[in-house]
């Protein structure tokens, strides 16, 4: 699963992007790995690591919606959450 948000243009302040990504780990567990910075620089990126995919999933939503709240629009989505049960 893939988020990528934007800040909307404005000549007052840079073009900012808040990049979520939710991947696989090694030892089977999960890792959310988060990025974010002004469009067309090297960003800041962090990640946190989870045993369960639904935990993972439910804390890039809950990042996604504090971004959105932010004045961040979504620009490009690449899969969705599993359903409850999948």
């Amino acid at each position: 699963m893939r988020i990528y948000m934007q800040t909307l243009h404005s000549p007052e302040q840079p073009l900012r992007y808040y990049h979520l990504h939710l991947q696989p780990d090694l030892l089977g567990g999960w890792s959310l790995v988060r990025e974010s910075g002004i469009q067309g620089t090297r960003g800041q990126v962090t990640k946190e690591h989870f045993d369960e995919r639904e935990e993972a999933e439910r804390t890039l939503i809950k990042r996604r919606d504090m971004q959105l709240r932010r004045g961040y629009r979504v620009v490009f989505r690449e899969g969705a959450p599993r359903e409850a049960g999948s």
